[in-house]
């Protein structure tokens, strides 16, 4: 499940030193919630990735009546398509597994150290003009930035940018209204 917890106004905490500004204080650190989630919306990829993999496979068998090894080179393919139709399924839960969220009174921190790719730190300004977008529930996720990405064939795309599928939803919000209204206050 997740974990979330608010901390006081205390001395920066073990780990944040260098990180965090002279005087900013951490409001609250949690998780993500790590269960896999199936979406409507990756039901095309699950199913798209399924019928690459069948027709790899399909061409697997029948290469494989011609006799030799041939028939291995629709491995890669197979291979793929398993990835495809898989990762849709399980790779949102897996890179929240490998993520962690904190909040100070000043920015929003998400913390990620993924294998292969390494620890990545990153760090969003909260202020008065900064869009805040909260889908409420048991599990909430609160939108504050979004981040463009190249797809393929160059194509940009822009990404939200938040703390997702948190338990404590509802008092992380506050946290960031009241952050927006003192920043906005000291301009």
């Amino acid at each position: 499940m997740t974990a979330g917890h608010s901390t006081s106004n205390s001395p920066t905490p073990t780990g944040w030193e260098g990180i965090l500004d002279e005087g900013e204080t951490v409001l609250w650190q949690g998780r993500p919630d790590p269960r896999v989630v199936f979406r409507i919306e990756k039901a095309f990829q699950f199913i798209f990735g399924l019928f690459f993999a069948g027709f790899a496979l399909f061409w697997m068998v029948m290469a494989s009546q011609a006799g030799g090894v041939f028939w291995m080179f629709g491995l890669i393919h197979f291979s793929a398509g398993i990835a495809i139709s898989f990762g849709a399924i399980f790779w949102d839960a897996y890179r929240r597994r490998h993520t962690w969220y904190t909040l100070t009174d000043r920015r929003a921190f998400i913390a990620t150290d993924m294998p292969l790719r390494g620890r990545k730190l990153q760090s969003y300004p909260i202020d008065g003009a900064t869009p805040l977008e909260f889908s409420p529930g048991p599990l909430a996720t609160i939108t504050f930035a979004s981040e463009v990405r190249r797809g393929n064939k160059g194509r940009r795309y822009s990404v939200p940018v938040g703390f997702e599928r948190i338990a404590d939803g509802d008092a992380v919000y506050r946290h960031l209204r009241k952050i927006q209204e003192a920043r906005s206050d000291a301009k």
